[in-house]
């Protein structure tokens, strides 16, 4: 078994191996620690919706109803990201994680580090950014 690799190690990598097997470990249980944070997250929301005693004062409902759906739209973000994160595992199960989407080209340890979900180089991403926009406007 290789030595478990840390941030610092992955930002100090020099070479040309780029996504060798310790790189995918450690990205691999980077997603898995995000997939379980986000679960003990929807867990205390159910657990805090179900604990909720109704008020009669209505600005105090008011109030609550908005804290409730605020965090009702974090979780679905959140959902939303389970999975990506289990699609991108699953890169990683198929050899494919770490390259770009649209071009092959690597994405970059750095990039993945900020973002393990990243699918697009930075470049490809702009480029996406850029096109959505025009056809936006």
């Amino acid at each position: 078994m290789a030595k478990k690799l840390t941030e610092e190690d992955i930002l100090n990598w020099q070479g040309d191996d780029y996504m060798n097997e310790d790189h995918l470990a450690f990205f691999r249980q980077r997603l898995l620690d995000m997939k379980a944070e986000l679960l003990a997250n929807a867990n205390a929301t159910s657990q805090h919706l179900q604990e909720q005693e109704a008020t009669p004062d209505p600005a105090d409902r008011a109030t609550l109803e908005e804290e409730y759906a605020l965090e009702l739209r974090t979780r679905d973000r959140e959902r939303k990201l389970l999975l990506k994160i289990d699609s991108t595992v699953k890169k990683i199960d198929d050899g494919d994680y770490g390259y770009c989407d649209d071009t092959g080209e690597p994405i970059g340890l750095p990039r993945l580090l900020a973002r393990p979900t990243a699918s697009l180089t930075v470049e490809a991403q702009e480029r996406r950014e850029r096109l959505k926009k025009q056809y936006a406007d």
